[in-house]
């Protein structure tokens, strides 16, 4: 095979497998919504997964208890083969002896088997009643926890998210000024060659340039780090490319809230916690009904065969039927006053859940108060962080055009340069302080979560 065809065979298959390398990567994908990565989040975070375990497992706790009012029925089989069949002791007077002498004797066969089924039946119990009413309550209890860990992993995925696309926003700004710098930094080396510019205004501008590369790497690694986080916070384990499919839009009229409202009644927090109030009236309940008397009913049949042969399965030999039925009143007459204490100590329990109500509105108030503060003075800082940016931009356009008219100084353009890096920092951080201060004002407010 000659070389030429060698080589067109060679950039063939390369041009092939660049096809197939483009198309596999393509194809490994996966592109996200702030919605879709939200979504996939309660598919697949742990905590949110742990949470509606939670749920099911206080249903299947609810049909447990339901399951003691029921009849309980048991049945059992039970074989026994005297190796020595037990001795028993008479008077021996009742065959002549002398009083106080005992004569050994032997009663019963070799073989015995029974077999038989009781049941029983609750019919009334205190206990019980009020156990199963605080199973229902457990079970609000549980939904309401899913609601508040649905409400954290929307905070947490949120706040994830909008950390890549600021910090990718942040990126392309980077890259639009080391484009022009280095633009500036080319022609400025052009200049000096022809004597028109000092080295030093040359120096001056590769150090600019060299910090904005360096500060590029420092976001491309923390746009990493904040791409780990949010697939943290999703309970995201694909190998897949990892793509954001939403953008930072910030509309113009952001404005600040003029009125603070809330209700407590609508975070997850205080509704937990009012349940488990209601618990704890429900266990105060449950100790005071306990000085009523609970009632069981009960029944059973069964079957015994005795033989010295082993023919338990002739049906011609004789069992012998045992059949009962009966019923126990049970009524704590006095326990040493222990019930008693115990009241008194579920009263505590109950007045201590009073107080941490009342704690925790507090805190929420105080929690709101603050997020309506931290958003309202965030919006202001993006409006005034916005109209910065606009007049560093306006003042690095007009410094580069005097310094390329040469009517201004290299130092002038570097300044303004630094002015305009400093006022875009300021601003994304501005944008990404106004998202994550709303979502602690939606979570604060009970909001986030519909």
């Amino acid at each position: 095979m000659n070389t030429d065809r060698m080589k067109k065979y060679a950039i063939g298959f390369s041009m092939t497998l660049s096809v197939l390398t483009v198309n596999g990567q393509q194809a490994a994908s996966t592109n996200y919504s702030l919605q879709q990565a939200i979504d996939y989040a309660y598919k697949n975070s742990p905590n949110y997964l742990n949470a509606e375990s939670d749920v099911l497992m206080a249903k299947y706790k609810r049909k447990e208890v339901i399951g003691i009012a029921m009849p309980q029925i048991s049945t059992s089989v039970d074989f026994k083969d005297f190796l020595e069949i037990p001795t028993s002791l008479l008077p021996g007077q009742i065959f002549g002896g002398l009083p106080g002498t005992f004569i050994p004797v032997k009663f019963g066969t070799k073989y015995q088997a029974s077999a038989g089924a009781s049941a029983s039946l609750l019919v009334f119990s205190a206990d019980y009643l009020i156990g199963l009413k605080a199973t229902k309550e457990y079970i609000s209890l549980m939904n309401i926890n899913v609601t508040r860990t649905k409400t954290e992993t929307v905070s947490s995925v949120s706040k994830a998210y909008y950390s890549v696309l600021v910090n990718k926003e942040r990126i392309k700004l980077l890259d639009a000024n080391i484009t022009k710098l280095e633009k500036l930094l080319n022609d400025t080396k052009a200049f000096n060659k022809q004597g028109f510019v000092e080295q030093i205004d040359v120096d001056r501008l590769e150090v600019a340039f060299n910090n904005l590369t360096t500060e590029k790497q420092k976001i491309e690694r923390l746009v990493s780090l904040s791409e780990n986080l949010l697939k943290f916070q999703m309970g995201y384990t694909g190998k897949e490319n990892f793509i954001l499919t939403d953008s930072l839009t910030i509309s113009e009229n952001v404005e600040p809230i003029d009125v603070l409202k809330y209700d407590v009644s609508k975070r997850s927090e205080y509704q937990m916690l009012e349940t488990q109030q209601r618990l704890n009236a429900i266990n105060l309940k449950r100790m005071q009904f306990g000085y009523l008397p609970s009632l069981i009913a009960y029944g059973s049949m069964s079957y015994s065969g005795q033989r010295n042969q082993f023919d338990f399965f002739d049906r011609t030999k004789a069992w012998f039927p045992t059949a009962l039925i009966g019923g126990t009143l049970s009524l704590n007459l006095f326990d040493g006053l222990q019930r008693h204490y115990k009241i008194q100590q579920v009263k505590i329990d109950y007045k201590k859940g009073d107080n941490n109500l009342k704690n925790l509105q507090l805190a929420i108030e105080l929690e709101t108060a603050s997020a309506f503060v931290n958003y309202n003075n965030a919006t202001s800082s993006l409006q005034i962080q916005k109209r910065n940016l606009n007049l560093a931009k306006n003042i690095y356009t007009v410094s580069q055009k005097k310094y390329e008219q040469g009517v201004g100084s290299n130092l002038e353009v570097i300044n303004a340069q630094a002015s305009l890096k400093e006022s875009e920092t300021n601003y994304f951080n501005a944008i990404y302080d106004m998202l994550v201060y709303k979502i602690d004002y939606q979570k604060a407010t009970g909001t986030l979560v519909k």
